[in-house]
């Protein structure tokens, strides 16, 4: 019979294979394990660093003990909708999903005449001075994401002097004291070949590129930033939230 900590392992490896818990979803801490499984705490510990050793999860001190993507196969799942997801950024999402982030800001200027978009049907403008970043996102030095933000320098003076390795979306939250109404997003699908005169993804055969944009706003009705992604294809699938109006 096997001891009650690899039972508690087993029980918690069947919700990650079963999808219960994604790649970079924390897992219950062992205070949660002790309530539930009414065990000591050395049990209760015994079971998350099995968890580890046998490569399901990754902790991170002081955070919490994290699912890790298992397999060059697994694509990195990222949810439309969800500010809980949007708020994390994509080197905390990442660095708990096992993967080493790297970013390269390729452009960082001030745009004094703002900035406008369509997503959804709509035309949305972010009324300048803007702050234009221009990002490229990898994971373990592959590229995975070609982020542009419009970020509104009003609403988040001097914002242009922080790390590109931060939650911008925490920072508008914690720092600037902004209350985000919600996030609309458009997403569409396009080829990138290596011809393809904005394709910073070094592929030499065509690829299928996710094209995300989205604009965060706040409970004034006031635009905080508008975003225009390129995502590798081969390495996203996205999830949705729905909101339904009852």
């Amino acid at each position: 019979m096997s001891s009650k900590f690899i039972s508690i392992s087993e029980e918690i490896i069947k919700r990650i294979k079963d999808g219960d818990l994604i790649p970079g979803d924390k897992v219950p801490s062992e205070n949660d394990l002790i309530k539930t499984f009414n065990v000591s705490n050395t049990t209760a510990r015994k079971s998350l660093l099995n968890l580890e050793t046998l490569g399901w999860v990754r902790r991170i001190k002081g955070k919490g003990t994290f699912v890790l993507n298992r397999t060059g196969e697994h694509k990195i799942v990222r949810t439309l909708g969800s500010i809980e997801s949007t708020r994390k950024g994509f080197n905390e999402s990442l660095s708990q999903e096992g993967f080493e982030p790297k970013n390269i800001v390729i452009e960082k200027t001030i745009l004094q005449e703002g900035i406008s978009t369509m997503i959804q049907h709509k035309q949305l403008t972010l009324e300048g001075p803007v702050l234009k970043i221009h990002i490229l996102r990898y994971a373990d030095d592959e590229i995975l994401k070609d982020e542009t933000r419009y970020i509104s320098l009003t609403q988040c003076p001097k914002i242009e002097r922080v790390s590109p390795e931060i939650s911008f979306f925490k920072m508008y939250e914690q720092t600037y004291n902004l209350k985000i109404k919600n996030i609309e997003q458009t997403l569409k699908t396009v080829i990138f070949d290596e011809n393809t005169p904005e394709n910073y993804f070094e592929n030499e055969a065509p690829i299928a590129i996710f094209i995300l944009d989205s604009a965060v706003i706040a409970d004034d009705g006031n635009i905080i930033e508008i975003e225009h992604s390129f995502y590798s294809g081969d390495k996203y699938q996205f999830g949705i939230i729905a909101h339904p109006n009852y």
